[in-house]
């Protein structure tokens, strides 16, 4: 019987990614579609992905698949060949990433979920059926130019936060579930409008769309491809880019630039900065941006309490570590959980 999972640490895993001496693409995609067996459609795609040597998280559910993943660039379209073979993921649009070495991941993960998004719907009339209309980089460029468009950015706070299109409306809450009853409740004297969803590669904001027009609205339309599939067609065309800033991403590298602009400012001292980093406390591990100086100073940690932490002998740090659950600290930053904990305004 085939092992369906990894056995080897890590640290190990990593090491062998930066021994490898052919070069890696970043890749994501996703396709809601039904699947009967989530769980027989997970092994399958283990298996013949493990072959491939593509590494990644990929969630697989009865309303689809969302992946990102590193796939050898010299096996890409072997890859691109064995997903257009599935029933249902026939000519699947793959996000390259923009900015990019592919050592985003070193290890396969493929889980089965309830669903790829967590939305929080309950309604059983709601249908990813009827959604709104795809936009691609041209036209999303022409319609933000129209003063009656309403652009949704339908992200956290801390990917908002380091690059967003221009006049882009955040929703300010911690998960996605929330934000669409906020979305729809913010934008309800606005049903007649031009409301354009967008997000990283396109997931999240065409579950929105489904649900705008669910909940009443009319002309809804969401970006095709998210920021990703947005910043390498405007590259390709030669358009100007909207969208300024740092593209947020969901692997080891914590974003991509797309253009030079730089929007945020350093949490600690406030610098203008855009690098996040997870808090080098092993205790905490809370998501946030650090400038390099900054970092220097704090040992790469969030607060002077963690930075002494991080300098106690391992064993004292393990045992302070007992009994703390830091599960809910990564990727969960809105501005009100970060300003009483770095003790500034954000």
């Amino acid at each position: 019987m085939s092992v369906l999972h990894n056995r080897i640490s890590n640290k190990e895993l990593k090491e062998k990614l930066y021994e490898e001496t052919f070069p890696r693409t970043t890749i994501s995609f996703y396709q809601y579609f039904t699947i009967q067996n989530p769980s027989i459609f997970r092994d399958d795609l283990y298996k013949a992905l493990n072959a491939l040597q593509v590494f990644g998280r990929i969630y697989v559910a009865k309303e689809g698949i969302n992946a990102q993943a590193s796939v050898p660039t010299h096996l890409f379209e072997d890859f691109k060949s064995y997903l257009y073979s599935i029933a249902g993921l026939e000519g699947l649009r793959l996000n390259q990433a923009f900015n990019d070495n592919g050592k985003s991941f070193w290890v396969l993960r493929i889980k089965t979920r309830e669903k790829i998004v967590a939305d929080g719907i309950e309604d059983p009339s709601f249908s990813m059926d009827n959604k709104g209309k795809y936009v691609n980089a041209e036209q999303m460029n022409v319609l933000l130019e129209n003063k009656d468009t309403i652009v949704i950015d339908m992200r956290n706070h801390y990917e908002y936060e380091v690059g967003h299109f221009d006049h882009a409306i955040e929703i300010p809450s911690d998960t996605f579930r929330e934000q669409l009853p906020m979305a729809a409740e913010m934008m309800k004297d606005n049903k007649d409008k031009n409301i354009i969803m967008y997000c990283t590669g396109g997931i999240r904001c065409e579950k929105a769309s489904a649900y705008m027009l669910h909940e009443g609205f009319k002309n809804v339309f969401h970006l095709e491809g998210g920021v990703i599939n947005y910043a390498n067609k405007i590259k390709e065309a030669g358009l100007p880019s909207k969208f300024k800033g740092k593209n947020f991403v969901f692997d080891d590298r914590l974003g991509e630039k797309i253009t030079e602009d730089i929007i945020a400012k350093c949490h600690q001292c406030g610098t203008p900065c855009d690098t996040h980093t997870n808090c080098k406390n092993d205790g905490c591990h809370l998501l946030f941006i650090q400038c390099p100086s900054c970092a220097e100073t704090y040992a790469g940690c969030c607060t002077q309490a963690c930075t002494d932490i991080v300098h106690l002998p391992l064993e004292k740090q393990i045992e302070l570590r007992k009994g703390i659950d830091k599960g809910q600290q990564i990727f969960n930053k809105s501005k009100q959980r970060l300003r009483p904990r770095l003790g500034i305004d954000i």
